[in-house]
């Protein structure tokens, strides 16, 4: 079997093969790091399950990123495909389908009007970027991705009018593909000499705290420097259609009752059981490293000792790009 199989014009069309939405649902499901391998808004508002509140309770929505076009607006990638491992401008626009021009007023969050994510298929490529806008509305960004294969692009922004998106893109890296596995699950990662520990439970439809620990040579950092106005951001993708869930910590610099660390504490909901990727940027001395965890939601037991199983919510349509 050859391992370099060359990646060109088709594989954004392989990539959306994996781009099939998940159904979102209503059970109760808790994420620990096993497994193979109050509610906190993210950017624009973005609540961090992709739930709203409904009659006292949930109701679920379809998470962010899995479509290229919503709710009025459509990213227009200008840059489907690169080269691996060459430093490549990638361009996008965000537009307005109403009037077919490029938006070019937004309402900025976290110090930013846009925030950029790509990340690789396998999950094991992330970068969090914050491309230029020309006057066009045209953004544009430097972009080197080491590996060939299919990765999906997400813009998370917040209209002018207050009207908080994330919408994705497939994109295209060419080269010798190698199929990578997702990383095993566990409650620890390292980064440049930092440890970083996950600890807490989550439940999909219900709020649930996570607190990420950072240390360095055994010694807990205590003076995480503010990045993008928070001591930590955090990303959590779902492995397969890549479900994209953008969410910020408890608490902010300033506040007077935020710590610089150790300890980030961030309260987010996972949509569904399944595969998680997360993955946490936080600054020390000047600059920003991601830690990446995998994490497994499991679908709860009921009181007969059977699992509870997960449908699409009402009105959710699967969505491939």
């Amino acid at each position: 079997m050859h391992t370099g199989l060359r990646i060109g014009i088709f594989a954004t069309a392989l990539a959306a093969t994996f781009g099939a939405a998940y159904g979102v649902g209503n059970a109760v499901d808790a994420i620990s790091p096993e497994g193979k391998g109050g509610v906190h808004a993210g950017h624009g508002g973005q609540e961090a399950a992709g739930q709203e509140e409904h009659a006292g309770g949930h109701q679920a929505t379809p998470p962010g990123g899995l479509e290229i076009s919503r709710d009025g607006y459509t990213l227009d990638l200008k840059t489907p495909r690169v080269a691996a491992g060459a430093r490549t401008d990638l361009r996008f626009a965000v537009v307005k389908d109403a009037t077919g021009r490029n938006v070019t007023a937004y309402k900025r969050e976290h110090d930013k009007e846009l925030h950029l994510i790509v990340a690789s298929r396998d999950l094991t490529v992330f970068r969090h970027l914050h491309p230029v806008r020309a006057a066009d509305g045209t953004w544009s960004t430097p972009v080197d991705l080491p590996a060939a294969g299919g990765y999906r692009v997400f813009a998370d922004f917040t209209t002018a009018s207050g009207e908080a998106l994330t919408l994705g893109a497939d994109l295209a890296a060419s080269g010798a593909y190698r199929p990578t596995a997702l990383p095993e699950a566990g409650s620890t990662a390292e980064v440049d000499g930092y440890q970083v520990a996950l600890d807490g439970e989550l439940t999909p439809g219900r709020a649930g705290e996570l607190t990420l620990t950072v240390t360095r040579n055994g010694r807990p950092v205590r003076n995480l420097q503010p990045y993008l106005g928070a001591y930590g951001h955090l990303v959590a993708l779902r492995s397969g259609d890549l479900a994209y869930l953008h969410v910020h910590p408890n608490g902010e610099p300033g506040d007077g009752k935020t710590a610089s660390g150790p300890g980030i504490s961030f309260t987010a909901t996972a949509p569904t059981p399944g595969d998680y990727r997360l993955f946490l940027d936080f600054k020390h001395e000047g600059k920003v490293r991601t830690a990446a965890f995998t994490v497994h939601a499991r679908a709860a037991a009921d009181a007969s000792g059977e699992t509870t199983r997960t449908e699409p919510a009402d009105g959710e349509a699967e969505h491939a790009h």
